[in-house]
């Protein structure tokens, strides 16, 4: 079978195992996409047709990304044994409300398909959303992996070496070799590198470790955002809808926050793992003007301790510089010769993806908050399902100029975020207005390099 007759029915194939997903997906609807933050499931967002024409007289000549595991079970049972303890008490004392007596089932059975997989580890869904970014990979740029395929070039693979991250590597690189056969024995096993890969656990960021744990600007910032009234209020209203009015009359706002921010949790990891509890939706126990709420929470978690963080503050992000480091080393060391590589793909976490959206400047990813405006929907783009959703990519493409003597830059880079074209930052000069092509030499000028 050729390259291109595989591609089409690795595809076709794709296509196909993604029917079972539709449903929960659609469910979901595009518009509430940001009621489960960082854990909403990964999509495309651009189509393939729509890129722009690479410039005249230029071959793809090498890839490489950086991508966060996809869609993954929950951490633990916490959040569903929290839940359960408070609906059984209720249930013994006859106190749940129609609505309320269904929800129990509901999260038992997230909580086999979590535990059945394994808790953390990527899903069904995860391994799907990988396999066809990968198939889109080589849809726009079949060139490239013909000349991989061709001239036997290296495919790097590189892991945190967490279970779900090393999976992802496995999902993303089968369907790699599902389109090109080719490529599959240039597919080298993966390796792990935490300092590049799992970076907000090394010694090295200690500072930022201590940052988390004990900053009182991060405590206090955070602390605030929680006592709005609004989040004893969407707690309250989430309730009262399971509860008997005298069984929530003995919960204190507290207890009832905290069963709303579990149950919300929940809500959020359902559709991860749609595939191994395809009859499970908690969106009936959330109205999507709560579970809107409490997304904003979570994601100003997010982008209090991953993301841009305190106008004025590094801390966040700056740790990230070693993995920009080194998606400029991999193309650097391509256009001057010193690599054979035909790619380098990485598989990380959303404490890489948001810290290195960041220090890029990518939209909606680098607005600071100052000291005495916290972060909110009303004043800041930043939104977890945008920035860091389940296997969140950034590519770049390397391209060359044929050696046929005309005055124009070597090689160009294009760069996607989440597989839409998307411009370097502020001070950075495209070859063209409006172009998402730049001269390598250019970029190394713009990021401060040599």
């Amino acid at each position: 079978m050729n390259r291109s007759a595989a591609l089409a029915t690795a595809l076709a194939a794709a296509l196909a195992g993604t029917v079972g997903l539709a449903g929960t997906a659609d469910a979901a609807g595009h518009a509430q996409r940001d009621v489960y933050g960082t854990k909403t499931p990964y999509a495309p967002q651009q189509d393939v047709r729509h890129y722009q024409q690479v410039p005249k007289g230029y071959t793809a000549v090498f890839t490489e990304n950086v991508a966060r595991h996809g869609s993954r079970a929950m951490s633990s049972s916490e959040d569903g044994d929290a839940v359960l303890a408070l609906l059984d008490r209720a249930q013994q004392q006859g106190a749940l409300t129609d609505l309320g007596a269904e929800l129990a089932p509901q999260v038992r059975t997230l909580l086999a398909a979590a535990s059945g997989i394994g808790y953390g580890n990527l899903s069904a869904r995860g391994a799907d959303e990988q396999r066809q970014t990968a198939l889109r990979m080589e849809q726009r740029l079949p060139g490239l992996f013909d000349t991989i395929a061709a001239q036997g070039e290296p495919i790097v693979v590189e892991t945190s070496g967490v279970a779900r991250a090393t999976a992802s590597a496995s999902a993303f690189t089968a369907g790699l070799a599902a389109g090109e056969p080719a490529v599959a024995g240039l597919i080298k096993a993966p390796t792990t590198d935490k300092n590049l890969l799992y970076f907000h656990k090394q010694p090295q960021n200690a500072d930022y470790q201590a940052y988390l744990a004990h900053d009182p600007d991060l405590a206090a910032v955070l602390a605030r955002i929680d006592a709005d009234p609004r989040t004893a209020e969407a707690a309250r209203h989430t309730a009262q809808r399971l509860f008997t009015r005298g069984f929530l009359d003995t919960l204190d706002a507290p207890q009832q926050i905290a069963f709303a921010r579990s149950l919300y949790a929940l809500f959020s990891a359902a559709p991860d793992l749609a595939v191994e509890a395809p009859g499970v939706s908690l969106d009936r126990f959330l109205t999507p003007r709560d579970a809107q709420w409490f997304a904003y929470l979570d994601d100003a978690e997010e982008f209090y301790q991953k993301g841009p963080g305190f106008s004025g503050r590094t801390i966040t992000y700056k740790m990230a510089g070693v993995l920009l480091d080194d998606l400029f080393a991999q193309a650097e060391a391509k256009a001057a010769g010193t690599s054979g590589n035909g790619a380098v793909l990485r598989f990380t976490h959303a404490e890489e993806i948001e810290p290195l959206a960041a220090l890029l400047g990518l939209p909606g990813s680098s607005r600071q908050a100052a000291a005495d405006q916290p972060y909110s929907y009303l004043n800041n783009p930043w939104r977890g399902a945008e920035v860091s959703p389940m296997a969140a990519n950034l590519q770049w493409d390397l391209y060359r100029a044929a050696d046929d003597g005309k005055d124009r830059p070597s090689y160009l880079v294009r760069m996607f975020y989440n597989e839409r074209e998307t411009a370097f930052k502020d001070g950075c000069h495209p070859i063209a207005k409006s172009s998402y092509f730049y001269d390598l030499k250019e970029l190394e000028r713009c990021f401060g390099r040599g």
